[in-house]
């Protein structure tokens, strides 16, 4: 079975730094994007950052400059770097990515379970 596990999330002070981590892993031919979103408590879920295959990146306004996202396509893994969070960066972070498991299969998009980040004096 296809899946994506996150890792990384935790407690940071202000102007700290975190890494998340999604790997994905259960038979996998290819991964096409993949990316982080995020959802605050009495919030939609909201877009983070994406990459694609070919490495090409997207930021929303809120991250730029302070969020990085790359993959390493090797290791069907996705990562977040994230410095200089602030309390309002507080949120549930999903991994998505979108995994084809044969050649000839369509893709599907898939969701990691969540993790969790506080940002908190």
């Amino acid at each position: 079975q296809v899946q994506l596990v996150e890792s990384g999330g935790g407690l940071v002070q202000p102007g700290g730094s975190l890494r998340l981590s999604c790997a994905a892993s259960g038979g996998i031919f290819s991964i096409n994007g993949m990316g982080w979103y995020r959802q605050a408590p009495g919030k939609q879920r909201e877009l983070v950052a994406t990459v694609t295959s070919g490495g090409s990146t997207n930021y929303a306004d809120s991250v730029k400059g302070r969020f990085t996202i790359s993959r390493d396509n090797a290791k069907n893994t996705v990562y977040l770097q994230m410095n200089n969070l602030k309390p309002e960066d507080t949120a549930v972070y999903y991994c998505n990515a979108d995994v084809r498991k044969t050649l000839t299969s369509r893709y599907l998009e898939l969701w990691g379970q969540g993790t969790l980040v506080t940002v908190s004096s």
